[in-house]
Order: C-alpha cells, then sequence, then structure tokens
C-alpha cells in the first residue's frame, strides 16, 4: 500500500468518525435529555442509533404533515 493510499483510507476514517459524532449530538439533541451523548457514544449499538435516528425522522415528517410543533 502505498503513502498516499494511506492517507486516503486515514482520511476516509476521520471523515467517518465525523459523521459518527454529528448523527450522536444530533439524536442527543432531540432526545433533550432522553440520551446523553456519552450513552449513544458507549451504551447503545449502531442499530440503536439508526432506530433513534428513525424515530425522529418519522416524527419530524409527521409534524410537518400535521402541522404540529415538534420543536
Amino acid at each position: 500500500m502505498s503513502n498516499s493510499d494511506i492517507e486516503n483510507y486515514l482520511n476516509s476514517l476521520l471523515a467517518d468518525i465525523k459523521n459518527i459524532k454529528d448523527d450522536i449530538f444530533r439524536i442527543s439533541w432531540y432526545m433533550r435529555g432522553g440520551v446523553s451523548s456519552h450513552e449513544l457514544f458507549h451504551v447503545y449499538s449502531k442499530e440503536d442509533r439508526d432506530i433513534l435516528d428513525n424515530i425522529i425522522k418519522d416524527n419530524i415528517e409527521l409534524s410537518k404533515k400535521t402541522g404540529m410543533n415538534f420543536l
């Protein structure tokens, strides 16, 4: 593996880390203290976070359809 391949791979990993952090902090914000970012990092699995993310998206969409305030 060349140095540039290694550098590209490391940059890809860093981008993945940034995306995971972004997802976790967004879920934590939407949960309004129901789940902490610490728990999302260390207790919940990726599958659990995906489920929470889908619930949040469903609730946002439902709020838009019904005209009810979400925030």
